[in-house]
């Protein structure tokens, strides 16, 4: 039915409760289902028509989430299990890799959850994070962020995946039964952000959940005088949401696109600087200045964690989203692979703040020779002023 999907035979008893969660949350917020694939097929395709008239598709990789106690598991833990079918491997023998279907058009939206249908609650991963992903993958929260959600309603989190080759830290968000809509509009809205600007985002539930048609000029009101963003982009909060849903534009803008551009106009009017381009080339560095008329100066933005460390200090996540099989550290950043490193500090203070500092000023990575640790901290060593460690960086050259 849609190009591309690749569908798996599931247990129709075990999986129809999933089904039934989401399509009774999206009747109940005024939905009409339009249509919902079988329980015995996954992931679960539904399209539905909102209270308002809009036309909405959601792709759920769906799966059950439990309070399990595991031997030598924390006894506070929770989990879902991702996985469909039985173990595959590839030719080289090790698991398979299975990619999560996105929409390239942008109408449906894509979803990574596990449902818990007897405490009524759902937990969400970022689906990009996990495109693609192995199965039989355990996906573990805590007692106290379930217990967040039901009595919220709604929750942001961050999940750390500690280990000697960390993996990138991920937001999670979390909602009970009644705020599964939210979810879906939510998810189309941070397809591909960063951690920072997707925890951001969903501490911002105004900015994504619809509001009833008799409010929303007042809603649209409300935005504009508390979102620093409406005044910032110089956009109405339906244009800016109406950017934000867009597939094309988004796939630019979470990346990093909006910091990169304030970042190029922060520099551009800062006296000393004689050239300031953007560089559009993948996996390369963001930005290239000029200095005072000296050589070229290559920069990475890089964008802060929302959540500061106990020493109100922000924090990046200093690593790329994914690594080559064949070499686990092509996660991590060497020095050489750019001149300067600019931190973004948007998602913590919410204003277009930029700090500066050479790469060989951060610490080295304990097990990967030759890279950057990815545990930053944008302290003492870093500086507002760009114009010294500029200067610093042609000392090197």
């Amino acid at each position: 039915m849609i190009l591309g999907l690749r569908r798996y035979r599931v247990s129709r008893a075990g999986r129809e409760p999933l089904l039934a969660f989401m399509l009774d949350s999206l009747r109940g917020a005024g939905c009409r289902i339009l249509f919902a694939s079988d329980a015995s097929e996954a992931p679960f395709v539904i399209t539905f028509e909102t209270r308002s008239g809009e036309r909405l598709g959601i792709v759920a990789y769906a799966f059950t989430a439990t309070r399990t106690p595991t031997r030598n598991r924390p006894a506070d833990e929770r989990s879902f299990q991702i996985k469909y079918g039985s173990k595959e491997l590839d030719e080289h023998g090790l698991p398979a890799v299975h990619a999560l279907w996105q929409d390239p058009l942008g109408l449906f939206t894509t979803l990574l959850i596990g449902i818990d249908p007897e405490d009524g609650f759902f937990v969400a991963a970022d689906p990009e994070m996990h495109n693609p992903t192995k199965f039989f993958i355990r996906f573990e929260f805590k007692d106290r962020h379930a217990d967040a959600i039901q009595q919220e309603g709604w929750h942001a989190w961050e999940r750390d995946r500690s280990g000697p080759l960390a993996e990138p830290i991920e937001t999670v968000v979390g909602g009970t039964k009644d705020h599964f809509l939210d979810l879906v509009r939510f998810e189309r809205a941070a397809k591909g952000l960063p951690p920072g600007d997707r925890q951001l985002l969903a501490e911002r539930r105004e900015l994504f959940a619809e509001a009833a048609p008799a409010d929303e000029k007042a809603a649209e009101a409300d935005i504009a005088a508390l979102h620093p963003l409406v005044e910032e982009f110089q956009l109405a909060p339906s244009q800016i949401l109406e950017l934000i849903a867009s597939a094309r534009r988004l796939k630019m803008a979470v990346r990093g696109w909006v910091a990169e551009v304030k970042l190029q106009e922060v520099l551009a009017a800062t006296p000393g600087i004689t050239a300031c381009d953007r560089l559009d080339e993948e996996g390369g560095p963001d930005l290239r200045v000029s200095w005072r008329g000296g050589p070229l100066l290559t920069l990475e933005c890089k964008n802060v964690l929302r959540k500061p460390n106990a020493a109100g200090l922000a924090r990046i996540d200093f690593q790329r989203t994914r690594a080559s099989k064949e070499d686990p550290c092509s996660r991590y950043y060497a020095p050489s692979d750019f001149d300067i490193v600019a931190g973004c500090l948007h998602a913590v203070t919410e204003r277009w703040e930029f700090r500066y500092i050479l790469p060989t000023s951060l610490d080295g990575h304990a097990r990967c020779t030759g890279k950057l640790a990815s545990n930053v901290l944008v302290g003492g060593l870093w500086s507002a002023d760009p114009g010294p460690v500029f200067e610093a960086a042609y000392a090197k050259l």
